[in-house]
């Protein structure tokens, strides 16, 4: 299989973040995928080497400890981890867009100079806290409460599904609370770092997919902050959120297509060996229609996303782009990952096949940041028939 792609937006230097990326994806990460996956394991030991590959903080300022590249190199490195492995990319992508994405365009000087550089190395990650129990697609049912108070901010609430939310390296969250200090509903953002009194977390098990990443529920008791920690000023927290997603929806597209060209390769490669009928399966007008539908959705998939990258790196919108790209390679994930399965038989229903996890882990793409149905009501508004 080739690993040479083409498209117009592509450089070089996105070459060889590809071939240093899906090198490194196979030799330290798939080896271990299965194991991890089985056993439910968050592997500190690979974050580190992930970090130490500079894939945390690829597309942030030197400045601030990292590498300085564009929208596009990150999608490329989230897009190749998840070709081998969900659950890494799943980690990757929440603490550069979800972590370190809101505090580094909407923290001040000091709170940038505090929290993102140790966020880039692999040593600390932090989480986003959106979702609670009642407010999912609908952010502004958001329960969790911010009041102001003696110079300190109090929280008490919870969320749930939080990513990089619990393990040993998490150095805190970027929590959305709802404030008590106006009689207007305003949302607040604010920066709580773990070991705080009255935090706690715990880690959510029993998962389908991304088994091997860390997603947790967070509680927050009486929890006690400076007034410094809000992010974005008060009444922020809406335009923050969004603006987050939006540029969260590029990740998950990425892990969508990422996703679907690992499925389609195993299939590939499946179909060119499996004997059925006296010759390989892959030479069936069945069979050879399935490859050509899932590598036609990757193309198409991939030109979507990369152009959405385009317009974010060039400081165009891409509200209506990012909303098309997660929404198409999402739901096309799905459709090769089952066409997958169905090329490999009953042998893709077996744990000991690769695609059986890609199976399950895909369907979470459909969910996070924002389900299909949200991102076409997204588009909808952006084409003005909503």
């Amino acid at each position: 299989m080739s690993n040479n792609i083409y498209h117009p937006a592509l450089k070089e230097e996105h070459d060889l973040i590809r071939q240093s990326v899906r090198d490194f994806a196979e030799k330290v990460i798939k080896p271990v995928a299965k194991e991890l996956d089985e056993k439910e394991t968050f592997s500190e030991d690979i974050v580190n080497k992930i970090g130490e590959m500079g894939l945390f903080g690829i597309n942030c300022p030197a400045e601030y400890g990292g590498q300085g590249m564009d929208t596009l190199s990150y999608i490329i490195a989230v897009e190749e981890l998840a070709r081998v492995d969900g659950s890494q990319a799943a980690t990757v992508a929440a603490n550069n867009s979800l972590g370190i994405g809101p505090i580094l365009k909407f923290g001040t000087e000091v709170q940038k100079k505090i929290y993102i550089p140790q966020l880039c190395t692999g040593k600390k990650l932090w989480a986003f806290g959106l979702t609670e129990p009642g407010a999912g697609s609908d952010s502004r049912a958001t329960k969790t409460t911010s009041s102001l108070k003696d110079g300190e901010w109090i929280i008490n609430g919870s969320k749930i599904f939080i990513t990089n939310g619990s393990s040993a390296l998490t150095a805190g969250i970027t929590v959305q609370t709802v404030s008590l200090d106006h009689e207007d509903k305003k949302f607040n953002t604010i920066l709580v770092e773990s070991g705080t009194e009255g935090l706690k977390t715990r880690k959510m098990k029993n998962k389908m997919m991304w088994r091997a990443s860390d997603t947790a529920e967070i509680y927050f008791d009486n929890v006690k902050v400076p007034e410094e920690n809000i992010l974005g000023g008060i009444g922020q927290g809406s335009k923050i959120m969004l603006s987050t997603l939006d540029s969260g929806r590029l990740s998950i597209a990425a892990m969508g297509l990422g996703l679907a060209q690992g499925a389609y390769e195993m299939a590939l490669e499946y179909a060119n060996t499996r004997q059925q009928f006296g010759r390989t399966i892959s030479k069936f007008q069945a069979i050879s229609f399935k490859l050509a539908d899932m590598a036609s959705k990757i193309e198409m998939g991939r030109n979507l996303l990369y152009n959405a990258c385009w317009l974010k790196d060039t400081g165009k919108p891409f509200t209506k782009e990012a909303a098309m790209a997660k929404l198409y390679c999402t739901e096309f994930a799905k459709e090769v990952a089952d066409a997958a399965v169905q090329i490999h038989g009953g042998y893709g229903l077996m744990k000991d096949y690769d695609i059986e996890r890609f199976y399950r882990d895909q369907r979470i793409l459909q969910i996070g940041e924002g389900t299909s149905e949200i991102q076409r009501i997204v588009i909808a508004r952006q084409i003005g028939v909503l």
